[in-house]
């Protein structure tokens, strides 16, 4: 890239890229930022783009008050007790493996965009046999209408990419 401090539209590296690579290069910054502020729930942050580009990123920008855990140690700021569904054997090995792709944090909180949550709770409970699994993970993670992130997440070309890693993680 060239710096040209002339050119009116020059964004310190950022520039000569297409739009949606500085979307790219801001998704991937605010989820490092997510993650990072991962034990404050504060207010979303929605992006969008020219052309009504939707991106899905949540950080966290203010702290409140901390819930108990489910486990009683320590505390998490959101969500519900991990509901007995999500505490068998094999829901802990998935979570497990879901905390070590750092998708979900110590306290089974989700550290992806709406859309990827929606399909990991899709893909956990289709691998653990869960009928109700909006009503459950709505619960343990605070959110309402997780469905129309789902479908919404079917529509996006990334989220193939996602449920191929899902699947490769979780089988």
């Amino acid at each position: 890239m060239n710096h040209n401090e002339e050119v009116p539209d020059f964004l310190g590296g950022l520039g000569d890229m297409l739009p949606a690579d500085v979307l790219k290069v801001l998704n991937e910054l605010l989820e490092q930022l997510h993650r990072k502020d991962k034990d404050h729930q504060g207010s979303p942050v929605f992006i969008y783009a020219p052309g009504g580009q939707y991106v899905d990123k949540q950080i966290n920008i203010k702290a409140s008050p901390p819930t108990p855990s489910p486990t009683g140690e320590g505390e998490h700021p959101r969500g519900g007790e991990l509901p007995e569904v999500l505490r068998t054997d094999e829901a802990m090995v998935l979570w497990r493996k879901a905390q070590q792709a750092g998708y979900v944090d110590e306290h089974y909180q989700p550290l992806l965009s709406r859309t990827q949550s929606a399909l990991l709770a899709d893909a956990m409970a289709e691998r653990l046999g869960i009928k109700e699994k909006w009503k459950v993970f709505e619960a343990l993670w605070n959110r309402k209408n997780m469905y129309k992130d789902f479908y919404y997440a079917l529509n996006q070309k990334q989220s193939l990419v996602f449920q191929d890693k899902l699947k490769a993680i979780l089988k």
